[in-house]
């Protein structure tokens, strides 16, 4: 047996005031709970009861270890009773970074809708596009892209495939000939994401062969809000993901081209990210729940969304 639990037996027979009687309290026999006192006192180098037939006393020792034993397992039971409620009840500081760009239009409802239903859990949400390591980093939880991981060691479940949309605006068009098929990109100026990011090119599958149509471009960044205002400002077309640039289209400042063709690899996976456990605290359990929640129901309203479909 080990200390702590020997602590425990010395407390069940200080207040049954019988061995037999703490044996019975615990689940044990009377010759284990006496083993254990035995196994206590040789510890302490002092004995702890006056045994007869009829009755067990303390000894002075006895009476002032057991205030601190009664204190300690107090304090103990107190600690293991919260560490258990953390695992069940949502609760405490949650740790979340997230790709800027890519959760703009996602993050502000999705935290506020899980704040309103976890009222007990604090966020301390970090925006960032560059690579994160979970654990290194000390975040619950990543909503991030894939380059973004630096490390396998975590879980990751698909949020959204982002699907990429071909974008410029009607007055670029005007000075520019519309594209009419892929390979007449090539006479256009990108505003193109930075290359250490996304290769500077799209692939069209054409019948059974793959077309690459490289990009020209004099602006490139690593981030797509920027990108798609200088769309708007008519430096030349961009590739941007659907959910950033929907308003926009749906208001007729941007337009999507060559709908009909086919585009290979046209969309980037946002996942949620957390560390691998065998015993999630609430909290994080909570918020991956929610999250798949939160994307499931957005999904379904964008694919019902009759402006979406005219876009299609």
């Amino acid at each position: 047996m080990d200390y702590l639990e020997s602590l425990r037996v010395f407390r069940a027979v200080v207040e049954a005031r019988s061995f037999t009687r703490a044996a019975d309290m615990l689940g044990l026999t009377t010759p284990i709970v006496s083993r254990s006192i035995s196994g206590l006192e040789r510890r302490l180098g002092s004995r702890l009861f006056n045994r007869t037939t009829r009755q067990v006393s303390l000894t002075e020792a006895a009476e002032h270890f057991y205030e601190g034993c009664a204190r300690i397992l107090d304090d103990l039971e107190a600690l293991e009773a919260d560490a258990s409620a953390q695992t069940r009840e949502p609760s405490g500081v949650l740790r979340l970074v997230a790709h800027t760009t890519a959760t703009v239009n996602r993050l502000v409802p999705l935290i506020s809708t899980f704040k309103r239903r976890h009222p007990r859990v604090s966020l301390h949400v970090t925006l960032t596009e560059r690579p994160v390591d979970l654990v290194a980093d000390g975040y619950d939880l990543g909503i991030v892209l894939p380059f973004m991981l630096s490390t396998d060691t975590v879980v990751t479940r698909l949020l959204e495939r982002m699907t990429f949309v071909i974008v410029a605006t009607p007055e670029y068009l005007k000075r520019h000939s519309r594209p009419a098929h892929p390979a007449e990109l090539s006479g256009h100026m990108f505003v193109a994401l930075s290359p250490e990011f996304r290769k500077p090119q799209l692939t069209f599958r054409i019948g059974a062969e793959d077309l690459v149509i490289p990009f020209r471009y004099d602006i490139a960044s690593n981030n797509a809000v920027f990108n798609r205002e200088m769309v708007l400002e008519g430096f030349g077309i961009g590739v941007l993901p659907a959910p950033l640039a929907q308003s926009e289209l749906a208001s007729g400042r941007l337009v999507t081209l060559l709908d009909e063709f086919e585009v290979v690899d046209p969309s980037v996976d946002l996942r949620i990210a957390y560390n691998t456990r065998a015993l999630l605290p609430a909290k994080v359990k909570a918020f991956v729940e929610h999250a798949a929640e939160f994307f499931a129901d957005l999904s379904a309203a964008e694919a019902s969304s009759p402006d979406l479909k005219s876009r299609q």
